[in-house]
């Protein structure tokens, strides 16, 4: 018993050292490698199960430190090593209640407790090593998803740098806190590269200083166009809030107003360019028939005094209407193309003017029935009158909408015009006579919307030319009986409502001209 007791004693001063030593070698500095944590853990269940045999067996306390050993172990090396330290402390501690009944004759309750403790053992591993992996997984996560925030920042930072607009952020006190490239050239006229943002602590300009407090009083006050100095550009700056709860950050977009007009002046350009080209293009052939026909009218009548020379009295009069008939029609085919051309040049103007009409509210219903009636009597007064059978399905409650009556009625005309000609197109071209036009008008009113189609059963669009139909200059019209500008006209009255058209139609069955328009 006393020789026990010793190497009990032994023991524990041998634990106390070894564990002491690997506390001072962590202090030191030293960096355990997975084999270390294994000779470590195993070395521990080891001398722990050592304690266990000289002293009163698998009943000593001891043997709940064996637990801590594995959980350890598995939290540290969450593989099937943890499985194995599980193992070998349920065998030695199976092993150590055994040699006590065989040789000390115990109680058989020592190889029930042994079991036990195994049991805890293997159950402590598998959960443990399950949370563990659960949390190098989340740590693994969290790492990536670091790296990623840090690297979008970055991005972002070098973005926000290389922007034309100027960008701050000030504190409540309109000391800056951020600034770009572009907000240090707007503002104090020197650039820089640097990642820092080094306008840090800057006190603003005065005329944007000015600007802030306007806006701080009355957020919804646009503020004026200024000059930082007398050097710089003049800046237009919007101010919007970063945190709308405290108020306590300030974001402000600088925008030169120099680049804003050179912009805007080039796309007047460019719009200008191609009005004209338009206009010279379409100008082109009519102003070519006048040109020719005049011409020939002026050889028509040389003729004439030609032919006054040389006939005889009684023949005079008949050559001489024949002549004058020639002239008449050339006169006639003059001004039809000279027409032409004015009605080019008014739907230009039209085109490029946009709306200045006022806006008041009508009803759907009553507006989309009047224009429609009023193209149906002027086409059947016209020229090429055709039996059209027009339909009305309208919605009772479309309600009323607020539109430039002036512009919209253009619309429908243009669009009901338009079905008649590709009808009248239909019925001159069908040889049994069996097609009869038929033009359907419809509303619909919708939860924020209202909807207007118009619906007729001739030729078709072919999909070829649906996306071009709305274009300025684009029509199917042979000969001089179009400009290409009705449709294109109709669709920027429409957008300039704040609605949508959209052309729905097979080649051979009809068109559907659908209209949507917002309620608001």
């Amino acid at each position: 018993r006393f020789r026990a007791m010793d190497y009990y004693q032994a023991g524990v001063v041998c634990y106390l050292a070894i564990n002491g030593f690997i506390a001072l070698t962590m202090l030191a500095g030293f960096q355990p490698r997975s084999r270390h944590i294994t000779v470590s853990i195993l070395m521990d269940i080891l001398l722990l199960h050592g304690l266990l045999i000289a002293s009163t067996g698998i009943t000593n306390g001891l043997a709940n430190l064996v637990i801590v050993s594995v959980a350890a172990g598995n939290i540290l090396t969450p593989t099937r090593i943890g499985t194995f330290y599980a193992a070998l402390g349920a065998i030695c501690s199976l092993g150590i209640s055994a040699w006590s009944v065989l040789v000390f004759d115990d109680s058989a309750d020592e190889i029930v407790r042994a079991g036990s403790l195994g049991i805890l053992y293997f159950a402590a591993a598998f959960i443990l090593q399950y949370i563990s992996r659960r949390m190098l997984r989340s740590e693994a996560l969290a790492s990536s998803r670091a790296r990623s925030i840090a690297e979008l920042e970055q991005i972002n930072r070098q973005i926000i740098q290389r922007m034309r607009t100027g960008i701050l952020v000030l504190d409540r006190f309109g000391r800056i806190r951020l600034a770009n490239a572009a907000a240090e050239e707007l503002l104090f006229g020197t650039a820089t590269e640097d990642s820092k943002l080094p306008s840090r602590g800057r006190n603003l300009p005065r005329p944007l200083r000015r600007g802030l407090d306007a806006w701080l009083k009355d957020p919804a006050r646009r503020t004026e166009p200024f000059q930082a100095t007398q050097t710089s550009p003049v800046v237009q700056a919007n101010f919007t809030q970063l945190d709308q709860q405290r108020g306590d950050q300030i974001l402000v977009f600088i925008d030169d107003m120099s680049r804003v007009t050179q912009q805007a002046q080039q796309m007047k350009l460019a719009s200008l360019g191609r009005l004209t080209a338009g206009i010279a293009h379409e100008i082109k052939n009519p102003l070519n028939f006048v040109n020719n026909f005049s011409e020939l009218s002026k050889e028509l009548i040389e003729e004439v005094f030609e032919e006054l020379e040389k006939l005889d009295e009684s023949d005079i009069k008949q050559e001489i209407m024949d002549i004058l008939t020639d002239v008449q029609s050339n006169l006639t085919k003059v001004h039809e193309h000279g027409s032409r051309a004015d009605g080019i040049v008014k739907s230009m103007l039209q085109h490029s003017r946009g709306s200045a009409g006022k806006t008041s509210a009508i009803r759907v219903n009553e507006f989309v029935k009047e224009f429609s009636n009023l193209a149906f009597h002027g086409m059947r007064a016209g020229k090429n009158p055709i039996n059209v059978n027009l339909d009305f399905d309208l919605d009772e409650n479309a309600g009323e909408l607020t539109l430039v009556m002036e512009d919209f009625s253009r619309v429908i005309l243009n669009i009901v015009n338009n079905a008649f000609d590709a009808m009248r197109d239909k019925q001159n071209s069908s040889k049994n006579g069996e097609y009869l036009p038929s033009l359907k008008i419809k509303t619909k009113r919708l939860k924020n919307k209202v909807l207007i189609s118009i619906q007729d059963n001739g030729p078709g669009i072919p999909d070829g030319i649906k996306d071009k139909i709305l274009h300025p200059f684009f029509t199917t019209k042979k000969g001089t009986e179009g400009t290409g500008l009705g449709l294109s006209i109709t669709h920027d009255i429409v957008k300039a409502h704040g609605g949508e058209i959209k052309i729905e139609s097979e080649a051979g069955d009809g068109a559907s001209f659908l209209i949507s328009l917002p309620i608001s």
